[in-house]
């Protein structure tokens, strides 16, 4: 019996204990016993032909296919707000606002984050609002379907126009071949209280946070971060756990893009009740960070098992990967990567598909270790995966080598790193022998440190004579 992955719409990750309780009922009308987390902040979890006339029992749920394209769920940084480092003028009640304006299903994905977090992925989305330092106002970088690159909306767009501005652009995009016509489409047809770009967004690298167990959150208030390591959150302990949040006046659970979830506000006084809570059914709030920041596919057993075979090896090795992501990825299936590192597993050759090949992988990493910047760099190419330990590990190395150098000190270590690699040598272009002014030519009586300059014209190869006139400037 085959199963189809569904999923429902959380808009921006937030949803309340009750709201959680209802998809909860949903999970079970199903004869499910777990439910997942997606990349987008939404829930999913398999359905059967058998028992798929049960969603229509639950038409206040926004759910969809996996498969169906039709409809995408909002991302926003909601909840890094008030945990985290975020812009001053952005607060939750901001984001709530905001979302609760999309009286709309996107179908377009819309991300909306704060620059100075590095919880939620800035550009996974194809309309990605981005606040700037002014007071209500958002940068708008733009990954449309149809365009090859992306590209920033000439304005700053006020909070209160990012829900209208957003069905505008679903509405028309098609239409435009580039920004500056969908920028007129869209003047054409709303009244927006932009503002002029003053300076281009720059996105300063912060590592990534740890977001496990209870923390501090100002004085009387407290956090929990809640990941379970095969992204399999069980029903019965959901159900309970929605109703302490209701019990003691938690009011908004939110969704994290690494499978995971964060409750917020959590009073003083019920914090040792909490940890009982906890305590008592076996939660561990003190996963290890190694296997926290990776990103990888929803039901994807393979590539849970990679993960579990990499980190394993980060363990054994007992090295410190804090800041880093990494990402698990199928060959050509994702357009957009949001991590340090990336692996991406190899389609197997069809023409050999008949037989068992071990399958191959490849290794990409970030500009200056930095996802935002979204330029990837290829580390190594069709690899075994008994390799991809050590290569993340010399990865990590490079990452903490560079960790805080300013953009020109990477710059000069690209430089220097070039330098100390490459030799300069001079080659005969028949037989391939190399002149090295290091050691010279004993045969010909050339002594070493000898500049190929200084050789007399009449010296030829010492294996097949060709005139020194004849060899070509090159590198090892």
């Amino acid at each position: 019996m085959t199963n189809e992955l569904q999923r429902i719409f959380i808009k921006g990750g937030v949803l309340s204990p009750g709201e959680l309780k209802r998809v909860i009922e949903l999970a079970e009308a199903l004869g499910l016993n777990d439910i997942s987390f997606g990349s987008r902040q939404d829930i999913n979890f398999p359905v059967t032909e058998a028992n798929k006339s049960v969603l229509d029992q639950f038409s206040d749920l926004t759910m969809a296919s996996v498969s169906d394209a039709q409809n995408q769920n909002i991302v926003c940084s909601y909840v890094s707000s008030d945990i985290f480092m975020n812009t001053p003028w952005l607060n939750g009640v901001k984001y709530l606002y905001i979302l609760e304006n999309f009286r709309y299903n996107p179908k377009l994905k819309i991300n909306i984050t704060d620059p100075k977090q590095q919880l939620v992925p800035l550009y996974s989305g194809e309309l990605n609002f981005i606040a700037s330092d002014h007071e209500d106002y958002w940068y708008l970088n733009l990954k449309l379907p149809h365009w090859e690159e992306a590209v920033f909306y000439p304005v700053l767009i006020f909070t209160f126009d990012i829900h209208k501005i957003s069905k505008e652009i679903e509405e028309i995009y098609a239409d435009a071949d580039d920004v500056e016509e969908l920028f007129d489409l869209v003047n054409a047809n709303l009244q927006t209280n932009n503002r002029t770009i003053e300076k281009e967004l720059v996105v300063p690298f912060q590592p990534f946070p740890y977001y496990e167990g209870m923390n501090k959150m100002g004085i009387n208030r407290y956090w929990l971060g809640l990941y379970w390591r095969n992204n399999k959150y069980d029903l019965n302990f959901l159900k309970d756990f929605s109703d302490f949040c209701l019990d003691h006046k938690v009011g908004k659970i939110c969704i994290t893009s690494w499978k995971s979830f964060i409750v917020k506000g959590i009073h003083k006084e019920d914090k040792l009740t909490l940890e009982k809570f906890l305590g008592k059914r076996g939660i561990n709030v003190r996963h290890s960070s190694l296997e926290m920041n990776w990103h990888i596919p929803v039901a994807d057993d393979s590539a849970l098992d990679l993960k579990k075979f990499i980190v394993k090896s980060f363990d054994q090795n007992d090295i410190s990967t804090y800041g880093m992501t990494f990402g698990i990825s199928n060959f050509g299936e994702n357009k957009t990567y949001f991590t340090t590192a990336m692996v991406e597993k190899n389609k197997t050759p069809s023409i050999v598909k008949n037989f068992q090949v071990r399958p191959t992988f490849n290794v990409l990493y970030s500009k200056n270790f930095n996802p935002n910047t979204q330029d990837y760099i290829v580390y190594a190419q069709d690899v075994d995966k008994i390799e991809l330990p050590g290569l993340l590990m010399e990865l990590s190395r490079m990452y903490f080598d560079q960790l805080g150098d300013t953009p020109q000190e990477k710059e000069d270590k690209k430089a220097q790193k070039i330098v100390t690699q490459k030799t300069e040598v001079h080659q005969c272009p028949d037989c391939m022998t190399i002149y090295d002014s290091k050691y010279g030519d004993l045969t010909a009586d050339i002594a070493p440190n000898t500049a190929f300059e200084d050789l007399p014209e009449t010296y030829v190869c010492n294996v097949c004579e060709t005139s020194k006139h004849e060899f070509e400037l090159t590198y090892i």
